[in-house]
C-alpha cells in the first residue's frame, strides 16, 4: 500500500534488509508463435508481476526467509496493481506516491524458437521533490538496516549521481550497500569515493564501464579485481549469463559456471535473483565463495519460472548443490 511521506522529526522502523526501486514496473509476460513486423501476433494468456530490480530482489529474499522490506516509488493504475500484487505475495512494502504513472514492461517468448523479446519503457518523469524526498526518508531510518539493496534503472528526472548520493548516505550511517545499475549511474556511484559494498554488473555493463572488450576469463577476473583494488567496491559480482558468474573481493576471485537447465520461459529477472541469493548468503555470514554458489543457484532457479515469477526457494536450495567453483 502507499504511504505518506513522514515529517523530518519522525523515524521509520523497518527490517534488516531494504530494497530500493526508483523505476518499478508492472511486468507483463506472454507468448506468441513468432515475432514479426506488420502482422498481428496472436498471443497466449498474459501473466502480470510486480517488477523492477529492487522489487524482484525483495520478492526472492522474502521467499528465502529474509527480514526484508521493498521500497519503491509508484503511481497510477500500474502502481496500484503493483501494490496489490506485493500484498498478495506477503511482502512488506513502503511505497512512496508519485504524480506520474508507473511504467509497464512486456516480455514475449517466441514459442517456435524459445527466444525472448523484452520491451522496456522508460518510466515516468520524477519531480525533484519525489526523488529527494526518498533520500530524506532513507536518512531517517531507525533502527539502521544491515543492507540497502538498490537495483534498477533511474527514471527520467533523476540525476545520474543519485546512486552516488545514496552511497554517501549509506556510508555516513555505517550501513552496507549492494548496487545493481549500469551506465553513468554506475560510474558515478563507483567514483563516489566511499566504496560500494557489493556491485553487480553484467559483462556488457562492465565492458561499457571499462571501455575494454573483456573477451577472456582472465580479462573478466582482472577487471573485477581492478574495481576492488581501486577501492570502488569491496565485492564485485560479475554476472556472465550462460557462462555463470565471477566474484571478486580482497580475499580472491572465483568463477562459477552456469548450471544447464531449460530456459524456454525466458531469462527475465535472473540477474535480480542472482543478487538476492548472493545477499541472502552474505547476510547469513557465509564466505564469499559460498555466497557465489547461492547466487548462481538463485539465478538459475529464475529460469524455471515464466515471466518474472522469479526463483522459488525450493529450487534454490536444490540447485545450490550442483554449483561448482573455480578458484
Amino acid at each position: 500500500m502507499a504511504t505518506t511521506p513522514v515529517a523530518p522529526s519522525q523515524t521509520i522502523a523497518l527490517p534488516s534488509l531494504l530494497t530500493l526501486t526508483l523505476n518499478p514496473a508492472l511486468d507483463l509476460a506472454t507468448t506468441t508463435e513468432r515475432v514479426m513486423p506488420v502482422h498481428k501476433m496472436r498471443c497466449g494468456p498474459v501473466l502480470r508481476f510486480a517488477g523492477g530490480g529492487g522489487i524482484n530482489v525483495a520478492r526472492v529474499l522474502n521467499r528465502l526467509g529474509c527480514d526484508v522490506q521493498a521500497w519503491a516509488l509508484t503511481g497510477g493504475a500500474a502502481g496500484s496493481q503493483i501494490a496489490q500484487l506485493l500484498a498478495a505475495e506477503g511482502l512488506p512494502t513502503h511505497l512512496l506516491d508519485i504524480t506520474g504513472d508507473t511504467r509497464e514492461n512486456l516480455a514475449v517468448v517466441e514459442t517456435t524458437t524459445g527466444e525472448e523479446f523484452r520491451f522496456v519503457l522508460p518510466g515516468p518523469t520524477l519531480l525533484p521533490t519525489e526523488w529527494q524526498g526518498c533520500l530524506e526518508q532513507l536518512g531517517q531510518l531507525h533502527p539502521a538496516p544491515h543492507w540497502i539493496v538498490a537495483s534498477g534503472s533511474l527514471p527520467p528526472g533523476v540525476p545520474d549521481d543519485f546512486y552516488a548520493q545514496l552511497a554517501r548516505l549509506v556510508h555516513a550511517n555505517g550501513w552496507r550497500l549492494a548496487l545493481d545499475c549500469s551506465g553513468a549511474p554506475l560510474a558515478a556511484a563507483l567514483a563516489a569515493g566511499v566504496g560500494v559494498d557489493v556491485v553487480k554488473p553484467s559483462l556488457r555493463e562492465l565492458r561499457e564501464l571499462t571501455g575494454a572488450p573483456l573477451q577472456t576469463p582472465a580479462d573478466w577476473r582482472a577487471a573485477a579485481l581492478a574495481i576492488v583494488h581501486q577501492g570502488q567496491a569491496r565485492t564485485v559480482a560479475l554476472s556472465l549469463g550462460e557462462q555463470g558468474a565471477v566474484l571478486a573481493n580482497h580475499e580472491g576471485v572465483w568463477h562459477a559456471p552456469a548450471i544447464a537447465v531449460p530456459a524456454d520461459t525466458g531469462t527475465t529477472g535472473a540477474g535480480d535473483c542472482f543478487l538476492a541469493g548472493l545477499i541472502w548468503a552474505m547476510e547469513q555470514g557465509k564466505p564469499a565463495p559460498e555466497a557465489l554458489r547461492w547466487g548462481i543457484a538463485a539465478g538459475t532457479a529464475a529460469l524455471l519460472s515464466p515471466g518474472t515469477a522469479l526463483a522459488q526457494a525450493s529450487d534454490v536450495h536444490r540447485l545450490v548443490q550442483q554449483v561448482e567453483l573455480t578458484p
